[in-house]
């Protein structure tokens, strides 16, 4: 058996998303077996990142600067925001390397069963930009569950007064799935199908 020490770190790796306490158990063993060659520069880039990570004032990414890398992006279309729940749903849109556009995370989705209300979601600093006028297109890229399209569905209501398009996800994606779990395929479909609202 292992130490206190270890078994603290095995524990702590269990919470990770998709780990088990028997996945890190292996991890941790793989870590102390290369010490030098993955322990202490993990230990590195995790100390890093802490003390760099900012969220992006713009979209909600999270980067090391604010505002962040895609919005600062030349090669950008700051005309066209995707607009998606998570920063997870980002970083699977990045992936794809097809979306040209720039986007917005709302921090979640309207959920009567978590609580969760319009006032706990980013959409406010989202009506800002497109009041700005710059905004040609929203793109909806909300999970496809029933939360999902209550999203959608109000985030259409809000989006009504503004003259921009507003379009979705094509239905390529299953219901109940998250486009962090789609892959790239999946995803570049979807976005090439969206629809308009």
């Amino acid at each position: 058996m292992a130490g206190q020490e270890i078994e603290k770190l095995i524990k702590l790796i269990a919470k990770l998303p998709s780990l088990g306490t028997r996945s890190a158990r292996r991890i941790v063993l793989q870590l102390i077996k290369k010490r030098e060659a993955l322990m202490l520069p993990l230990l590195e880039s995790l100390r890093e990142v802490s003390e760099g990570i900012k969220t992006c004032e713009i979209c909600g990414n999270y980067d090391t600067s604010s505002p962040c890398s895609v919005c600062c992006s030349p090669a950008k279309d700051a005309s066209v925001i995707c607009v998606v729940q998570d920063v997870a749903d980002l970083w699977a849109m990045e992936r794809v390397s097809q979306f040209r556009g720039k986007y917005h995370v709302l921090g979640g989705i309207l959920s009567a069963l978590d609580g969760i209300s319009p006032e706990d979601l980013n959409i406010e600093p989202l009506l800002a930009r497109v009041q700005s006028g710059e905004i040609k297109e929203i793109i909806l890229a909300m999970p496809a569950t029933v939360d999902g399209q209550i999203t959608s569905h109000y985030m259409l209501s809000k989006l009504k007064q503004y003259d921009v398009k507003v379009s979705s996800l094509a239905q390529g994606i299953p219901m109940g799935a998250e486009l962090d779990y789609m892959d790239e395929g999946t995803i570049q479909l979807a976005l090439n199908s969206r629809k308009i609202l």
